[in-house]
């Protein structure tokens, strides 16, 4: 029995190793709360909200993301954009649709989109550059998400389900 406890310590040790490397190998994560009363120039009434969390991995070559949603129709396109909260400015990753997705058509609440970010991924005035840019611009509160709604009908931005410009939209922190 000594002996079995003996053997069982550095296992001990050795898992608490694991899970505590585990828990540093991630970066920082930022989180925005999406809601249409955040949308510039002029706040959207609507029911719709959602959440993005990003995390920043470890060595900074990826952004893991999980975009989440609810009371949402017909969600067109998701993204990330450079700006404060008081402005609008460039689309410098879509998130949604990726890899051949359609647009969703109908009510939807869950993850809209999940995936991980890397420098290939930025388009815009990021195109070309690294991620560490990204991640600059996160630190310093200046990158926000937008997701797009397009229920296919004219005329466009003519209530919930149907914001081609942006229905939600939050900052991450």
């Amino acid at each position: 029995m000594f002996t079995t406890r003996r053997a069982l310590i550095p296992l001990v040790a050795a898992a608490l190793a694991l899970a505590a490397f585990s828990l540093q190998a991630a970066g920082p994560t930022y989180t925005a709360k999406l809601d249409g009363a955040a949308d510039v120039p002029d706040p959207i009434k609507t029911k719709a909200e959602g959440t993005l969390e990003l995390t920043v991995s470890a060595d900074g070559k990826s952004v893991a993301y999980k975009l989440t949603v609810s009371d949402l129709s017909n969600p067109s396109q998701a993204d990330l954009h450079l700006g404060p909260a008081s402005m609008n400015g460039p689309q410098v990753v879509q998130m949604f649709p990726k890899h051949g997705e359609a647009q969703k058509k109908g009510p939807f609440n869950g993850v809209l989109s999940e995936g991980t970010i890397t420098a290939a991924d930025l388009v815009g005035p990021m195109k070309g550059g690294s991620l560490s840019d990204l991640i600059d611009e996160l630190k310093a509160g200046n990158v926000y998400t937008n997701v797009h709604t397009d229920d296919g009908a004219s005329p466009p931005n003519s209530g919930p389900g149907n914001y081609r410009l942006g229905e939600i939209r939050g900052q991450l922190k």
